[in-house]
């Protein structure tokens, strides 16, 4: 009797191998992709489906897939089997769910997965193989891919001859930590990863590397934004920025209010955590004192401390600082506004709410500076601003400052 499993549980496999298939629903191919810790295969050659039907430690024999788990090569990470439409036009929501089912090498049944919820989809990822230590586990996925094959197959990194625009799109970077990811966060995570990337692109900036500091106003006025989860939001729709910027991929974090504290940096592989331990008003947390940084805002010393750590000629910086608003130093404000700008940073401020935002709002009209180095802008709800807009808005000027900057020998 097998065991049932729901969409995103993992168990465990003791068997030396297992063989995949999938039934019912509408008529549909299997294939497998094999890929390493980056989600991407090595080669082709990595790519199971009916006209390539073996990869080491992998073959597909008409509907199953065998796995003999020792002949997997060690720098492969997970094994993705998917199930394809096999008429054009066809949906997986036009018949009953599909069924995927683990069984051992003799035939004998494991584990079923119930792939229920589809409806427009034509190509779905249905479980995956993936190593925990020396043990291999499996895990329901389900998840259907918007793009279709051709899209699923290029993002895991295959070649696809009959799709030459494949080759126009930015390669986007993948960052220490991304494989612990569940298959659904590291989906959503790459699919911001290649908004950030379009931006970049489209600014002539794709390849840059930046610092990124993160800044985030804790004032008793944010603590709706708190409790709603709006800011943890926010700090997960960063980490793709940092992703495509900084060297390895972390997000250098500040909260201030009066005061201010320097926390961890955020990781990819820990920014859920992170979000859960740092996020907070009030209360004693990880050993901060959040009710010492303050309730009521000032931006001075968090921006000063900021300030002190860039150094002249060193490599760009750019600061991500969301605020609900106040700055009513305006006068002392502008001034480290002019000092910050013959130091390689950026800075981004990112109103949330319909607050009255004082000084930001006249950035662009600040004299005595070297070059403009600060935009600004408002967003009433940000939740409610997608992915492409939010990074469009967020990384618009960067790419001007950096030209600027190294004209005025700002940056080398």
């Amino acid at each position: 009797m097998a065991a049932e499993l729901v969409k995103g549980q993992n168990a465990g496999l003791a068997q030396p191998g297992v063989v995949l298939t999938v039934r019912g629903g509408v008529p549909a191919d299997l294939s497998a992709l094999l890929v390493t810790g980056a989600g991407k295969v090595r080669s082709d050659a990595d790519f199971v489906f009916f006209n390539q039907p073996e990869a080491p430690g992998v073959r597909l024999d008409g509907t199953a897939l065998a796995v003999t788990f020792a002949a997997v090569p060690a720098d492969i990470e997970q094994i993705r089997a998917v199930i394809t439409v096999a008429a054009e036009g066809t949906t997986f929501g036009g018949a009953v769910a599909p069924v995927a089912a683990v069984a051992d090498a003799a035939g004998n049944p494991l584990y079923e997965y119930v792939i229920d919820g589809l409806d427009r989809e034509s190509v779905v990822i249905a479980l995956e193989l993936y190593r925990r230590g020396e043990q291999w586990k499996v895990r329901a996925v389900g998840q259907g891919y918007a793009g279709g094959f051709a899209d699923l197959v290029t993002d895991h990194g295959v070649s696809v001859d009959d799709e030459p625009a494949v080759a126009t799109q930015p390669e986007v970077r993948t960052v220490p930590g991304e494989a612990a990811l569940s298959f659904e966060k590291r989906e959503k995570l790459d699919l911001r990863k290649r908004e950030v990337a379009k931006v970049l692109l489209d600014k002539s900036a794709f390849g840059t590397r930046a610092r990124v500091v993160l800044v985030i106003d804790k004032t008793g006025s944010m603590q709706k934004l708190y409790r709603g989860g709006t800011v943890h939001r926010v700090v997960e729709r960063m980490i793709p920025v940092a992703t495509q910027l900084d060297d390895d991929g972390t997000l250098e974090a500040y909260l201030y209010a009066l005061t201010f504290a320097k926390l961890p940096d955020i990781t990819v592989a820990g920014g859920e955590q992170w979000a859960q331990t740092y996020l907070h008003l009030t209360g004693t947390h990880d050993g901060i004192d959040y009710d010492s940084i303050g309730g009521r805002n000032d931006e001075l010393p968090v921006m000063r401390a900021v300030i002190d750590t860039l150094t002249a000629g060193a490599a760009p910086t750019l600061v991500l600082f969301f605020t609900d608003g106040g700055f009513a130093k305006k006068r002392e404000i502008a001034a480290l506004m002019r000092e910050a700008a013959a130091l390689p940073a950026f800075w981004q401020f990112i109103g949330l709410g319909k607050a009255n935002f004082g000084v930001l709002r006249t950035l662009d009209e600040l004299d005595g500076r070297v070059v403009d180095n600060a935009g600004f802008f408002a967003i009433d709800d940000i939740d409610r601003v997608d992915d492409a807009e939010l990074y469009r808005r967020l990384l618009g000027e960067f790419p001007d400052w950096l030209r600027a900057a190294r004209t005025a020998g700002i940056l080398r």
